[in-house]
This record gives structure tokens, C-alpha cells and sequence, in this order.
């Protein structure tokens, strides 16, 4: 009966709650003033530790001593417990075990919040540290909270929590993420040992983490709106980030907590989650002010609420129970909104940026502006080493190159953990390499509007480690590869982040369409075409540099972001080390040509398939004893190839394809769709093999036919010109030769990675110099 009255109402409910809060925002855009923080630096000399206690004397008994043997050593520093009209003993207890220990009797529960409040307010030191009673305290966690409040921004500084019983799971860590997703908070703590100094976190936990006084009675305390208690403390710690100040992370401080060990002794299981579904609602209804993130709010909430009735949601998703009691709270949720609009002085959407790794260390460093050597994450979704695929070469390749110039720091998804040691080999040359195997691909969804390549790769870990490292190893420049990690893009103010298309994927989809048979696949194709074109033009615009194989990739691209063409890079990325393979004009075998490609890679299978059903048979028809050996990784069943299949070797993967390049008498290149530059064209233009390719295959290469390489498009027309190679060597070399120069001149990796690190440079001039003319004007 309760659940069939609140769905009837809830629509009323919600209709309501957003008038209120449109109507408050429009009052406070008219009467409301912002207050200016006041920005000073607290004295780190001592601290005030305040404890909040409700019937918690076996603990106090059990934990105070770790707190007091932590203090002991400097008079200044003092203890508070705040007793919330205990009737256990608790005030007695203290005053006769622990009289050094400032003991403050309330004659009722004002809960944590309103216990904390008190204790703050009584507090002597500017530095003031929250325990929960069931906190055990390592005897070195005073120094490292104190030593974090560096300068006047620093709000608050958290502590590193372990469990008492190490055989939980930790659920808590103090390190502390944030995000904001469908219309609703979703908050965190992540354990990562690599976090080794003081770290941004979205908030300090209430009962472990040490604060500015004055910064925290500027913003008004604990907010009573979340009793009984939970999400007070992240309702703070959200403040303190749009009133433009820092919540740090100190993992070298250490406290040990009893889970729940108060609350869990007063409430049920289920009354804690109901209080935390309301919370995590008036959260939103008091802090989330731009107009976008609040209308998202109230629609999810609603549909959650719905959904609930028939679902199980997750935790910080309301039901229909706590959409009702946080309408009951509507008022107070009001006064509160008021409150935050005139506090904030930084959006909400930078709120939720800066305690990510790079946006904090972009926000907040003071970077240099012309480092001697820059510092670059290379950033790849897929394996580096062994390079078995043209992506993986121009990798490899740059990598090896810039780390002659730069301190590369290189972070690789692996799509197997077989796969990390090849891999590793990244780490004999980068200043670091760290690695994530991905679980699973994304399946075929026609009801998500983000395309199947980005969703496999929207991994929170990887965003994490992403952010993790352009902190800790201080980085210049962010080098994202392949369109799909356009996603982490970020609009950074004194760092570069530079996204490499390999191939421009909607291009690249276009023109494969039509080499699909079924009207289904051809129909998925186009659907997957409009949402990856909806997904680059929204994304690659965040970067500061979009790089590309080619000035035709440039130009195409740019036709579509016309705004982004000064942007547009080209002739940066796609190269070999030319001094690795040498000239081979004679000594190949008569008849044998070379295929070579990734056959993950679908534009590899179409043109293996478009050869040897349609070309290979008017080449044998006239050389029955030519020869096709493809080589490269994940070949097809031979079963498969099933016209000329007699004509063909499937070689598979080769450590070296400088051998068979050297050996083979002509090399063919048959794609008919994809898009950038063909390393296995490079390759075999610096080895002397002549070749034959469509001109989508040498596109960014040649347009002319005979210059570089013979170019046809048409079964009858490659056949023909293989043959003529076949017939003709001497006349085919010459064009060879002339392949080779071009290469040598101007594909050559060490020159283009030399051009590559000045672009990062005039990135960075660009941005570091306009905020050094700010800062002197």
C-alpha cells in the first residue's frame, strides 16, 4: 500500500522539488551575493583532534591510547571528545582515565555532524583532525596530515584508512573519487600502493582527515540536512572544491578503523541504506547548480525511483522512499542551495575536474614553462610490442625515437595478460610503462549512442591511471593513440593533450560499407558511421592537436571541423627507421608476390579476400606457377580461401619481415577501405620491392601511377600490372629506387619524431606563455 501512494504522488513530488529549486536559483541570481574566500595559510605547528562519541566507551577504552601516545610530545596539541549524551559511562570514563582530554558533555545526540560541529568550534588549533571513536591512529599519522597544508588553498588533508580486521574487505581507503553519471553523485575510495605523496581526493572522510578551521567554519560546518548521518563529509569536501580550494590525500598517514562499529550498533542494515539514497539525493538538490547536470538529476531520479519497484538499484540510487523523505527536507535543501550558490566560486563541472591527477596538477602547479626535457604519457588501447600491425609499428617506432628527446612514460592496454611479456620490453626504454588487460569487448548495441570502439575502451581504470600518472610523474604532454581514447581528452590550461588518428574511423567505416554482402551488416555500418561521426566531432575538439597520417587525412578532417583545421597536424607520426632496411634489387624469386597485414584488422581481410577470389586467378591464368605468401598475425583458415587456395601460403606472424621482403618479386596492397598511410608500403618501398596497390591502399603515398608504385583499382587492371613486374623487373626496379628516396627523404621516424617534439613545444609556448603575460599584467 505504501509503495502503490508514493508512486502516485511521486510525480508531484518531483514536479515540486524542481519548481523550489528553480525558484531558488532564480531569487539568488536577483538577491544573492557571493562571498570571496578568504584565502590564509593555517599554523601547522599543533592540531586539535576532535572525537565524536555516542555509547562508544569500549571503544574510546580500546582506541584513545594509539590518539594519545600520536599527540603526546607537543603541549599545543589537544584532544577533544565530543559525547553526544552518552548513557554508557562514556563521560565518566574519561574524566577519570583520560583527564588530559578536553571532554565536551551534550545533554543529547546531535549526531556526527552536529557532534563534530562542536568540537570544532571548541577547538584551540588551526589544524583541526576528525576520529571516528573506532579509529586506531599509527604512531607517526600526526606529522605527514600537518605537513600537507602547504599553502592557503589546502582545505583538508586525508588520511590513509586500513581495517582493523585485515581480513575484510577494505572498503574504505581515504582516497577518495567522485564522478558525476546519469544525473547522479558517485563516489569511491580506490586503493592504489603507487600513490606514494600527497594525492587530490574528492573529499576527506569525516572520521579521518585533518582540516582547516578556518576554511571549514567559512563554510558552515557539517550540514545538519544530512542527519543522521553519511555523505556530510563529501558534501563538504564538494564545497571546498568550488570554493576553488584542495583536498589532499596522505597515504604516509595511517589510521585503522572498526567499520561502522558506532552507527552499525543503533541502525539496521537496510535504515543505513534508506539514509544514504536520501542524502545522495538532497546532495544534488543543494550542490549541483548548473542547469544541465540538475534537469538530468531530476529526470534519472525519477526514472531510478520508478525502476526501483522493480529492481534492486545500486546504493546511490534513490527509491521512491527516498525521493519522499528528501521532499520532506525540501525546505532545509533550499536554505542549504542558497548557502552553496553563494560559496561557489568555480562550476560545478570543474568542481568534478580538479580532483582528478592532471587536472589538479594543471589547475595548481606551477609548471616550468620551457622544461629542458619534456615529460610525455603515451597513452595506447592497444599492445605495443610486438609490433604486428602498421598501428603498432608507427608506435613502437615513435616511441623509440622520442625517447631520445623526451622522458616518455608509456601506459598500454593488453587485451590478454599473455601479452604483458612482450610488453615489458617497453620498459628497457621508456622511463615507465604501465599496463591494464581489459576484460571482454562491448557488445553490439544499437540503444547506446556511444559507439561500439569507445565503450570497449571507457574503462574507469584507465582513466585512473591515466590521471595517476600525469601527476606523480609530472607530464607535459598527453599523447592519446587511436580515436577511441579521444574520450580522456582534456582541456588542459598549461599541459598539451594530443590525440594521433591513425585513420579517420568515419572515413574509414564509409568505405567499407560497401564491401559487406548482407543489407544487415551494411545497415549496422551505416548506424555505427553516424555515431562515430557524432562522437569525433564532439571529442576531438578538446584536443589541443589532432595528428594525422597524411595532408589528404588532413584535409578530409578538416572539412568536417573547419574551426580545428590550424589544429590539424599532418606528416608527424607516420614513418620508419629507414636505416633499418636496405636496398634489394636483385635476387628476388620469380612469380612469388607478398601480401602482408594484421588480419584483426577487417580492411586487411576484405583485401585478401577481393585478391584472391578476384585477381590471383587471372595471374595464375597466366603464370600458373605464381605464388601469394601472406604474411602477418591472426591469418584465415586456409578453408576459407577457397578460389586459388592451391596458389597460396599462409606464413602467420614473422618476427622480421625484412626477409620477405627482401625475397619476394612483387608486393601487393588490394585495400579497398580504411584510411591513413600503410606502413607495409613504407616498408616495402625502403626494401626495393616494386609494388602494386589501389589508390586507397597507397593513399598519402602517391596519387600518380608509376611514380612510387603501379596503382590500380579495377581485378583486371591489378592483374595486369603484377604481371607486367613479373615480366618486366628491370623497368619496375627503376620505379623502386625512386620509392625508396621518397621514403628516405621524407617518411624517415627519427626526422618526423625531431619535428614531432617541437609541435609539443609550441603547444605548450602557446599555453604557459599566455598565462605568464597574465600573471605579469
Amino acid at each position: 500500500m505504501k509503495v502503490l501512494l508514493l508512486l502516485l504522488i511521486s510525480p508531484v513530488l518531483m514536479i515540486v522539488s524542481a519548481l523550489v529549486l528553480a525558484l531558488t536559483d532564480a531569487a539568488w541570481l536577483v538577491f544573492g551575493r557571493r562571498q570571496a574566500p578568504r584565502d590564509t595559510l593555517p599554523s601547522a605547528s599543533a592540531a586539535s583532534v576532535v572525537i565524536p562519541n555516542w555509547n562508544g566507551r569500549d571503544l574510546l577504552e580500546k582506541y584513545l591510547p594509539s590518539v594519545a601516545a600520536a599527540l603526546a610530545g607537543n603541549a599545543a596539541n589537544e584532544i577533544i571528545v565530543v559525547d553526544n549524551g552518552s548513557t554508557d559511562g562514556s563521560v565518566e570514563f574519561l574524566r577519570q582515565n583520560f583527564p588530559g582530554v578536553k571532554t565536551l558533555a551534550l545533554e543529547k545526540n546531535l549526531g556526527f555532524g552536529g557532534g563534530s560541529n562542536t568540537g570544532i568550534r571548541a577547538a584551540a588549533n588551526d589544524i583541526v583532525i576528525l576520529l571516528n571513536s573506532d579509529m586506531r591512529v599509527d604512531a607517526g599519522f600526526l606529522a605527514p596530515l600537518l605537513a600537507g597544508f602547504t599553502d592557503e588553498k589546502v582545505f583538508a588533508v586525508s588520511c590513509q584508512i586500513f581495517l582493523s580486521d585485515p581480513a575484510k574487505r577494505r572498503e574504505e581507503t581515504g582516497l577518495t573519487e567522485g564522478r558525476w553519471r546519469r544525473g547522479a553523485l558517485r563516489v569511491g575510495h580506490r586503493a592504489d600502493e603507487a600513490v606514494n605523496e600527497a594525492f587530490p581526493c574528492f573529499y576527506g572522510g569525516g572520521g579521518s582527515c585533518a582540516f582547516d578551521r578556518k576554511k571549514l567554519l567559512e563554510l558552515g560546518g557539517f550540514d545538519p540536512l544530512y542527519e543522521p548521518f553519511y555523505l556530510e563529509d563529501t558534501d563538504l569536501g564538494y564545497l571546498a572544491w568550488k570554493r576553488g580550494w584542495k583536498v589532499l590525500y596522505q597515504p604516509a598517514s595511517i589510521v585503522y578503523h572498526e567499520h561502522r562499529g558506532t552507527i552499525g550498533k543503533k541502525f539496521r542494515a537496510d535504515e543505513i541504506a534508506s539514509v544514504l539514497k536520501k542524502n545522495f539525493v538532497l546532495f544534488a538538490w543543494k550542490n549541483i547548480h548548473e542547469s544541465g547536470r540538475i534537469a538530468e538529476h531530476l529526470v534519472f531520479a525519477y526514472a531510478n525511483a520508478l525502476a526501483s519497484v522493480f529492481f534492486s538499484g545500486e546504493p546511490q540510487l534513490p527509491n521512491l522512499t527516498a525521493i519522499w523523505r528528501a521532499f520532506c527536507a525540501l525546505p532545509r535543501a533550499a536554505g542549504s542551495r542558497w548557502r552553496a550558490r553563494s560559496l561557489a566560486v568555480v562550476t560545478d563541472t570543474e568542481a568534478f575536474l580538479r580532483p582528478q591527477g592532471g587536472y589538479f596538477r594543471d589547475r595548481f602547479a606551477k609548471i616550468d614553462p620551457d622544461p629542458r626535457r619534456l615529460r610525455v604519457l603515451f597513452v595506447s588501447p592497444y599492445p605495443i610490442c610486438p609490433p604486428v600491425h602498421g598501428g603498432g609499428m608507427l608506435m613502437y617506432g615513435t616511441l623509440r625515437e622520442l625517447t631520445h628527446l623526451a622522458e616518455v612514460h608509456a601506459l598500454v592496454t593488453l587485451d590478454r595478460p599473455e601479452q604483458l611479456e612482450a610488453n615489458l620490453e617497453l620498459r628497457t626504454f621508456c622511463a615507465s610503462a604501465e599496463f591494464l588487460v581489459r576484460h571482454g569487448s562491448a557488445r553490439r548495441l544499437i540503444t547506446e549512442i556511444a559507439p561500439q570502439g569507445v565503450r570497449e575502451f571507457a574503462i574507469a581504470e584507465l582513466e585512473w591511471l591515466i590521471h595517476r600518472q600525469l601527476y606523480l610523474k609530472r607530464i607535459d604532454v598527453l599523447q592519446l593513440e587511436y580515436s577511441p581514447l579521444a574520450q580522456y581528452a582534456a582541456r588542459f590550461q598549461q599541459m598539451a593533450c594530443v590525440l594521433f588518428e591513425h585513420d579517420i574511423h568515419f572515413q574509414a567505416l564509409a568505405r567499407g560499407r560497401e564491401h559487406f554482402a548482407r543489407a544487415s551488416d551494411r545497415a549496422y555500418l551505416a548506424y555505427e558511421y553516424l555515431r562515430v561521426l557524432r562522437y569525433e566531432l564532439r571529442t576531438l575538439p578538446h584536443c589541443d592537436r589532432v595528428q594525422v597520417c597524411t595532408a589528404d587525412n588532413r584535409e578530409y578532417l578538416g572539412g568536417f571541423l573547419p574551426e580545428m583545421r590550424a589544429r590539424i597536424q599532418s606528416g608527424l607520426r607516420a614513418g620508419i627507421d629507414t636505416s633499418r632496411y636496405s636496398f634489394h634489387a636483385d635476387g628476388r624469386e620469380p612469380g612469388v608476390m607478398l601480401f602482408v597485414g594484421s588480419f584483426r584488422h577487417q580492411p586487411n581481410q576484405v583485401a585478401l579476400e577481393w585478391f584472391v577470389r578476384e585477381i590471383l586467378p587471372r595471374i595464375t591464368a597466366q603464370r600458373p606457377q605464381a605464388r601469394l605468401r601472406v604474411v602477418g598475425s591472426d591469418p584465415p583458415e586456409r578453408s576459407t580461401l577457397i578460389e586459388s587456395a592451391a596458389q597460396v601460403e599462409l606464413v602467420g606472424f614473422v618476427d622480421d619481415i625484412r626477409a620477405e621482403l627482401a625475397r619476394c618479386a612483387v608486393f601487393v596492397c588490394p585495400i579497398r577501405s580504411g584510411s591513413g598511410v600503410r606502413v607495409k608500403l613504407l616498408e616495402a618501398f625502403a626494401c626495393g620491392i616494386p609494388v602494386v596497390s589501389t589508390r586507397v591502399g597507397a593513399e598519402g603515398l602517391t596519387s600518380v601511377d608509376g611514380e612510387y608504385c603501379a596503382l590500380a583499382d579495377d581485378p583486371e587492371e591489378f592483374a595486369r600490372k603484377v604481371l607486367d613486374i613479373l615480366d618486366r623487373p628491370e623497368q619496375a626496379a627503376a620505379v623502386a629506387r625512386r620509392a625508396r628516396d621518397q621514403v628516405i627523404h621524407h617518411w624517415d621516424m627519427a626526422a618526423i619524431t625531431r619535428k614531432l617534439e617541437q609541435s609539443y613545444r609550441e603547444v605548450l609556448s602557446e599555453k604557459r606563455g599566455a598565462i605568464c603575460r597574465r600573471a605579469s599584467s
